[in-house]
């Protein structure tokens, strides 16, 4: 299986460019983020000629989520449990849930697309809103792969932090004075790792980001940052053979100011004790 993840900013701004992608790739399933339509409005069309089954997420034109893929998708969930919402002025658990997880089962594994809230600024609602969505989704990890270790989990989506220094090439963003690098939302991030999933992009590609922004020359300058990820159980992380980040979809008419995160997966492999582990 070959699963892509890819904040599209936009779908029906970028449908065909995303369209060709998948088909060039080969690629069985991708998730997308910021679809930033409603459901009726998804072009479910453009896929299924490409053959590809969606399941989509979305109430405006803000946020959304979808999943395509080859296979058909079964167990669809549009929240995890535990699930925080927000909206400004309404604080506390009954606030309406964004559009920001979709979940499904497709070749045996519970692949996840999401989009985790920005954040904002340090001490903004949104900030708090951040970390605790976060939060709920290790506890969901952790119960889930507690009930079942070998359970194949693939969470993956933009997940708006920069988890090391490394991860960060934007001058603009400093720790300590704005978000998706500050010791909160990186310790979020190491906690969701300690329930059990991996990062398994890092270790066959060490180095480059999957963001930049629009301003500033980011992007030629290459000023960007690694906050799109596919973390694994280790039902997962076992079975990946290679991985690659496609910065080339930075370049181009239109394009998202995110690119593709995409690795392979051997899901019918033998048991070879001598195959490398990747984490």
């Amino acid at each position: 299986m070959r699963l892509a993840t890819w904040n599209v900013n936009s779908i029906r701004a970028r449908v065909d460019r995303i369209v060709d992608f998948a088909v060039r790739e080969h690629i069985d399933v991708l998730a997308m983020q910021e679809i930033k339509c409603k459901v009726e409005q998804f072009p479910f069309d453009r896929f299924e000629e490409a053959g590809f089954h969606v399941e989509a997420h979305g109430f405006s034109q803000w946020n959304g989520v979808a999943i395509a893929s080859r296979e058909p998708l079964s167990d669809v969930r549009t929240a995890f449990p535990g699930m925080p919402g927000f909206a400004k002025g309404h604080q506390g658990p009954d606030a309406p849930q964004e559009a920001r997880a979709i979940g499904a089962t497709v070749g045996g594994i519970e692949v996840w697309s999401l989009y985790v809230p920005n954040g904002r600024s340090l001490g903004d609602p949104h900030y708090d809103y951040k970390l605790a969505w976060l939060a709920a989704l290790e506890d969901y990890t952790r119960q889930s792969l507690t009930a079942d270790p070998d359970k194949a989990i693939a969470l993956v989506g933009d997940f708006n932090i920069a988890p090391t220094d490394a991860d960060n090439g934007d001058p603009s963003v400093v720790q300590g004075f704005a978000t998706h690098v500050s010791p909160p939302e990186r310790e979020a991030f190491a906690a969701l790792e300690a329930a059990g999933v991996h990062d398994v992009v890092r270790p066959l590609v060490p180095t480059g980001f999957t963001y930049w922004d629009y301003k500033q020359l980011r992007f030629p300058r290459n000023e960007g940052m690694r906050i799109d990820f596919i973390l694994g159980s280790h039902a997962v992380a076992d079975a990946v053979t290679g991985a690659q980040i496609h910065r080339n979809e930075r370049k181009g008419e239109a394009p998202s100011d995110h690119v593709p995160v995409v690795v392979d997966l051997d899901l019918e492999g033998p048991d070879d004790d001598d195959r490398p582990m990747i984490f």
